[in-house]
Parts: C-alpha cells; sequence; structure tokens
C-alpha cells in the first residue's frame, strides 16, 4: 500500500527545495501530486509543477463536479488567492508512494480524506530570523517584489503553525533545514523507514 509523504512547514522554510530533490530522487521513486492555485505564477515556477495555475471559474467547475478534497482562500495584498487540492486519476495509492507540498490545514484534509496510515508528515522548521531573511532575498528576486505580502505571510505563520495546533494535529517529527543536504539526507532516511526499505 503506498503512502503519500507531505512536504509543510512555515514559508520560506525551503520546502520547495526539498520537495524537488525528494522528488528528484530515484531511490525513493516518489510521485507528485500537484495542488492548485489561482495566485499569479513567480519568476521561475512551471506551471504543472509547483501548482496548476488556474482561476475562479475552474475552480468552481471542480467544486460542482466535487473533485476538491481541500481548499484554503488567503486574502493578500493584492486580492484573495486560493490554494486547492484535487482528487483525480493520477493517484494510484494501490501502487506508488506520492511527495506532496502544503500547509497544516491542507495536510490534516489530506489526512483525513485519505487516512492517517497513509499520509505521512515531514515537517520542515527554520529560525525565524533566517526564514525572513531568506523570504527577503526571494523576493527581491522577483520581478515585481512583494514585500507587504511578504510581511502578512510571514505573521500569518505564527497563527497558522501555533505550537498547540502541531501538537493537535500530532507532529511530533520536526525536520531542521539549518543545513539543506543533512536535512535532506535526514528526510530521505525517514521515508525510506516509512516504506519498509
Amino acid at each position: 500500500m503506498g503512502k503519500i509523504f507531505y512536504v509543510f512547514g512555515k514559508s520560506s522554510t525551503g520546502k520547495d527545495t526539498i520537495y524537488k530533490n525528494l522528488l528528484g530522487n530515484h531511490t525513493l521513486m516518489l510521485r507528485p501530486v500537484v495542488p492548485y492555485t489561482t495566485r499569479p505564477i513567480r519568476a521561475k515556477e512551471t506551471p504543472g509543477v509547483e501548482y496548476h495555475f488556474t482561476d475562479e471559474a475552474e475552480l468552481a467547475r471542480m467544486e460542482a463536479a466535487g473533485k476538491v478534497i481541500e481548499l484554503r482562500a488567503y486574502e493578500t495584498v493584492h486580492g484573495t488567492w486560493k490554494y486547492f487540492t484535487a482528487d483525480g486519476d493520477h493517484t494510484d495509492l494501490e501502487r506508488y508512494d506520492y511527495v506532496m507540498i502544503g500547509v497544516l490545514d491542507s495536510f490534516l484534509a489530506i489526512r483525513e480524506y485519505y487516512g492517517a496510515d497513509k499520509v505521512i508528515p515531514v515537517y520542515i522548521e527554520v529560525e525565524d530570523g533566517e526564514r525572513l531573511q531568506r523570504a527577503l532575498d526571494r523576493e527581491r528576486s522577483q520581478e515585481e517584489p512583494r514585500y507587504a505580502e511578504l510581511c502578512r505571510r510571514f505573521l500569518a505563520d505564527s497563527a497558522d503553525f501555533a505550537e498547540d495546533k502541531l501538537l493537535k494535529a500530532g507532529i511530533e517529527r520536526r525536520f531542521s533545514n539549518k543545513d539543506l543536504q543533512e536535512c535532506i539526507q535526514e528526510i530521505t532516511g525517514y521515508i525510506l523507514e516509512k516504506m519498509g526499505i
């Protein structure tokens, strides 16, 4: 029986880099479950890789068809951005293992949908000062930096990933991304252990 390894953490903890590394690790042979978003694409993102970039009309069609597993809406300084996961023919837990990326609320919804035995949390942490510096560096590289949104997201993470919420969700194992390669090695070993390899 396959599993979904769900990578999540606060913004700028290196989730995307870790996710891509796990996906590219041929030993793990993980397949992606790509979520959807209505937010604008960022520099260096590829449609269908980080997200399926869509609009409100397509989201409404998918909701009407009963395909939306979980949906989150964020009021940003640029308007409402929505993120969601949809059920599709591309997820076959009878045969394959998968990796996903997201936030705590989406992890909880995916775990509820597929079952706790099939959805394994991979929670990434970075010290807040370092995380803020990484966020600033990334935003500066954008064609149109959105510093106000960066600040909103950074502050929202304190509430979204509050310690009591993590404990209630049963998040006991945490992976510190102080050194990226060490973090990836530790996570890879953990996934192999959960796969029984």
